[in-house]
């Protein structure tokens, strides 16, 4: 099987926002308790701080980490987490019913940022709180002193503000299983007040208003734009949900759902620039699509999400096993997130640690890479620059979610400093190699400076604690550089970073 790919050095989408490369920490199971925080492990900072967790964190460079939620943030109280440990109550969690000790709080999240080498994008609660304790926390977090809520922030031990540049107004507030859900009226006229008085505080902060929790829901995609219809000149992104299942098996449909991703991200673009249009409006407003990822695996050998815990503490919760086969899916969502970079500005992994994490824990243990980290490693390095347009002649199939779905999918990037492209590539096939030969026009390609590979004869194949390395990505041979192009095999079922010096 052959595929034809071509760029051309002139003709790109635009630069790349860092920020598609984040993550989110939610006060759920074991991702903070366990997760990021726990005091008297053998690596644990004089913060409580897992040293091996914040390691490999650090490695994956992400430029933002959503915090506290998620479904818990629209319960939550913030107060409950700041001023002396001892003194913090002990709340019941609605959202996932577990019991919150309240040990972490934003100071602590905020230290942890700092030397996780990442920025904070903190949520407020817009389901059971509201105007006055949104603005309140923005006040504590942003505010150098002199008044009330800065003077707290300083007395509780953070003498400079935190200054925290972006902010969520609540979490998928079209959700049912939202604590205080809302209609799209009721939350954008919210979102509406707290956004304008956020940004009397402070024109360059930049909010997230709420759209659709994802692409099935029954409100999409008129949620959205009655949210963005309120709220439009006072916010400046929108987010974006979406979680992927392979509940039936079924290796292709599931390589498939990458694409209605595409469509999701053209649908709510094109909902963005029709109220710009009738507002006759100066503002953008982008994609913030702050929550992705696999998730069905504990689902599906039917460990609880959350029902039944019976408010324990820290409890095993969403903690999936991921497989080689998520690879590929999770790269092929990467490369959907490049390739629409002129809307999507900023996205989030979920989670970080433990909870549907590319990062593993073992309570008093060691830590390791699961198999979905490689690819959200390799293209949070080398994914950085302008995305560049790539025509795809390849063949392709039809899925339950999509029809004329591409056997090779593929994003292409240059560097900021000009010196190399780099080509993210996933073959789907499931049995056959694809021959591909690349057109890179204008570049002058001079040799091969990387070639990643991640490929494993076990679609089902896991990293353990005991065998934390069973995939894993190796060098990969067989691509060259020829008369000018870029020519080579991609095996059936792999996923490839190759880096072309030009």
């Amino acid at each position: 099987m052959k595929a034809r790919i071509a760029v051309h050095r002139d003709f790109k989408i635009g630069t790349i926002d860092d920020r598609i490369y984040s993550a989110f920490l939610e006060h759920l199971g074991r991702a903070v308790y366990g997760g990021i925080y726990e005091p008297g492990h053998a690596t644990a900072d004089e913060d409580g701080f897992r040293d091996d967790v914040l390691e490999l964190v650090r490695g994956l460079k992400a430029p933002l980490v959503r915090y506290p939620g998620g479904n818990f943030v629209s319960n939550y109280d913030w107060l409950d987490g700041i001023g002396p440990k001892n003194e913090r109550p002990v709340r019941l969690d609605y959202a996932w019913k577990t019991t919150e000790t309240n040990e972490m709080g934003t100071d602590e999240f905020i230290r942890w940022c700092r030397k996780a080498g990442t920025e904070p994008m903190l949520a407020v609660n817009l389901g059971s709180k509201g105007f006055t304790e949104a603005l309140a926390m923005l006040e504590y977090c942003n505010h150098p002193g002199g008044s009330y809520w800065s003077d707290l922030r300083r007395k509780n031990g953070s003498a400079e503000p935190h200054n925290v540049r972006i902010w969520c107004l609540g979490n998928e507030m079209d959700g049912p299983w939202q604590m205080n859900h809302r209609t799209a009226h009721e939350y954008g006229r919210v979102a509406n007040e707290v956004g304008r008085a956020m940004k009397v505080f402070d024109p360059t902060l930049e909010l997230v208003a709420c759209g659709s929790s994802n692409h099935n829901m029954p409100t999409y995609p008129a949620w959205e734009a009655e949210v963005l219809e309120l709220a439009y000149e006072n916010v400046d992104y929108i987010s974006l949900h979406q979680y992927w299942d392979n509940w039936d098996d079924d290796y292709l449909n599931f390589l498939a759902k990458s694409v209605p991703v595409d469509r999701y991200i053209q649908t709510i673009g094109g909902v963005i620039d029709y109220v710009k249009a009738k507002k006759r409006s100066k503002h953008n407003v982008y994609i913030s699509f702050d929550e992705w990822n696999v998730w069905y695996h504990t689902r599906k050998k039917g460990v609880s999400d959350g029902d039944g815990v019976n408010w324990a503490k820290a409890p095993s919760l969403l903690e999936d096993a991921y497989n080689f086969e998520d690879v590929l899916l999770v790269g092929c969502a990467l490369n959907t997130f490049i390739r629409r970079s002129d809307r999507v500005r900023i996205a989030c992994i979920a989670q970080l640690v433990n909870v549907i994490a590319p990062i593993m824990t073992q309570t008093g243990g060691p830590v390791w890479k699961q198999t979905i980290y490689y690819p959200y490693y390799y293209a949070s390095l080398y994914g950085r620059g302008d995305a560049l347009n790539v025509a795809v002649d390849v063949p392709t199939y039809d899925a339950r979610v999509a029809d004329d779905v591409p056997y090779l999918d593929v994003a292409a990037v240059r560097s900021r400093d000009g010196g190399t492209v780099a080509f993210f590539m996933v073959n789907r096939h499931p049995d056959e190699a694809l021959a591909i030969d690349i057109d890179m026009a204008g570049f002058a390609p001079k040799g091969i400076a990387e070639h990643v590979l991640i490929a494993h004869p076990d679609l089902k194949a896991t990293n353990t604690v005991a065998n934390p390395d069973h995939v894993s990505p190796r060098i990969g041979d067989g691509i060259s550089v020829i008369d000018g192009r870029v020519k080579g095999n991609l095996p059936p079922r792999s996923y490839h970073l190759v880096r072309v010096s030009v």
